[in-house]
């Protein structure tokens, strides 16, 4: 895949999320020091990004990740990935259940 866009500031994850009012996108919160979410990074960069997807690196930008889970009201896990349509969480995962297999069903159905 390698088609994604880093979101490093809280503003940027505001405007993405807004965003998500129009168009579905993908969002995965990855630790760069996690074996787990190198796996799962390994399988979100493997997907045919059929949806506008966006990563966060969980320890260098703590406030982003911190203000997604509280925009979405969901705990933070790492690794985890959300699907948002209509700026609501349509599907998410974490840890070994993000799969490349996993987010091609997801995304074939929006």
């Amino acid at each position: 895949m390698g088609n994604y866009k880093e979101i490093t500031t809280v503003n940027q994850w505001k405007n993405i999320f807004d965003e998500s009012k129009d168009k579905a996108i993908l969002v995965f919160k990855h630790s760069t020091t996690c074996p787990v979410s190198a796996h799962a990074y390994g399988e979100f960069t493997a997907f045919n990004n059929s949806i506008e997807s966006y990563l966060v690196k969980v320890i260098e930008n703590r406030a982003v990740s911190n203000e997604i889970s509280k925009d979405l009201g969901i705990q933070h896990e790492s690794p985890q990935a959300f699907v948002i349509a209509n700026s609501d969480v349509v599907w998410n995962a974490s840890h070994w259940k993000i799969t490349k297999k996993e987010l091609d069903k997801v995304t074939a159905l929006l």
